[in-house]
Formats: C-alpha cells, structure tokens, sequence
C-alpha cells in the first residue's frame, strides 16, 4: 500500500505548555486512523500540523511523498480537511460554498457542476443548496463542511469529530460513505464516539498529554480488555498516562 501520510517525531510547544510530544505514525492508502484521546491531549493540534495549518517545533510531516513545512501549496491540493466545528460563511448556501471551493480547488466549469451534483448527493444536501448556511441545523453544516472537504476527491482526508451534530441516520450514513471512500483513500478521524472506531477505523491511535500511547486495530484494542469494552480499555490507557 502506498505510504500517504508519514508523521515522525512531531512536536508543538505552545510558550512553557508541550500540546504535542514526539508523536509518530503513518497512515497508508486504504487505511482509516482512528485519533482517539481526551480533550486537551494534543489530537487536534497534530491534525492542524499535518494539514499546514500550523508549524510544528519539531519533527518531520509528508503527505503524499511532499514535505508539509517546504511543499504547502502542493500539499494542500492533496488534502480534504473538515476542522473541528467546521467554521462556514454563513451568508452562502451550500451550492455556492461548494462552487467557492470547487473554484479555489482550480476546477473547470463542468468539473464543478459534477463535482457539486456528486457530493450534494452523496451527503444528501440537494434541499439544502439553495438556503443560507446560517439557516441550517448542525446537522446539515456539519454535512456541508464534510462536503467542501470531499469536493476535490483528495487522497487524504483529515476529519475532525465528522459525525458531530448528527442524528443516528446521518451519522451511519457517513460512516457508511468513509467506509466507501477508504478504499482509494488513506483517512484521519479524530473522534470520541468509540462506536465510530468499530464501524469504519481499521486501526486507532490514542493520545493523551500530547504523546501517543498505542497503535492497534480495533480488534486488539478489545483484546486489552476482559470484556472487550473499548470505553473500558480507553480509560484504563488514558488514565494510566
């Protein structure tokens, strides 16, 4: 599998506080990381370095073979990152969110009429296009982010908390698309709902203090515990830290 994401003793220190310490990993094309942690401890901090959005101290970050710190541009045209609360511009609809991005994204006039047509569809916002973002649910924003995040068809996908906001429907329904799209993907997660591990992730990570502390698939994650609970097995990690 090709290598997509290679993060290496990364480090970001903010004044006298380290949020992120010497994590290391890498994600490979078909794979769905899981990002699993209590708040606080780094997971969203490591998710901004490796998308560009802010510079590590230290440690090393490639996507798709091209160096984050030296190749930004480069490496952004490869990402599809969904942040954490998914700012939008609220005075948009969705349709011209998308065509907004799609055009930043340097896609042709026809590539984003099928582009929008296919996201659209896919998270099932077509009778949302034509309202003003700040009139939907967090649901639909929330859906909406997922949609920009997707527009260009990256090869990475950086997610944080993807489902949040969702009801139970929504949220297999995402899920069921991630799944769809890991095969030609490599994908970051970053969730605390332990359910979303065993439905899409094919191995998880869990941090706490800025350092990571396991690198598993789901499966011998339960194995840690005599129940195979993972809410049971990720206190025990995270507390013993």
């Amino acid at each position: 599998m090709d290598e997509l994401i290679s993060v290496s003793e990364l480090t970001k220190r903010f004044g006298p506080l380290t949020a992120v310490d010497g994590v290391s990993f890498k994600v490979h094309r078909g794979e769905v990381l899981g990002f699993l942690g209590p708040n606080g401890s780094g997971k969203s901090t490591t998710m901004k370095m490796i998308t560009g959005f802010l510079p590590p101290t230290a440690g090393q970050i490639s996507v798709c073979g091209l160096n984050v710190l030296t190749q930004p541009v480069e490496v952004k045209a490869r990402i599809g990152y969904l942040p954490e609360g998914a700012p939008l511009y609220a005075d948009m609809t969705p349709r011209s969110l998308l065509n907004f991005v799609a055009e930043t994204r340097n896609m042709d006039a026809a590539t984003r009429r099928r582009r929008i047509e296919e996201v659209g569809a896919k998270l099932q916002i077509e009778d949302v296009f034509y309202q003003p973002i700040e009139t939907l649910s967090k649901g639909y924003k929330r859906r909406v982010g997922l949609a920009q995040a997707i527009i260009h068809d990256p090869d990475v996908l950086i997610l944080d908390e993807p489902t949040d906001g969702l009801d139970p429907n929504q949220k297999h329904d995402v899920r069921q698309l991630l799944a769809e799209m890991a095969a030609d993907k490599a994908i970051i997660i970053s969730t605390h709902i332990l359910e979303e591990v065993d439905s899409v992730c094919s191995r998880a990570v869990v941090i706490a203090r800025g350092r990571l502390l396991v690198d598993e698939t789901p499966q011998e994650l339960r194995a840690r515990s005599d129940v195979g609970d993972l809410e049971d097995v990720f206190r025990q990690i995270t507390q013993a830290a």
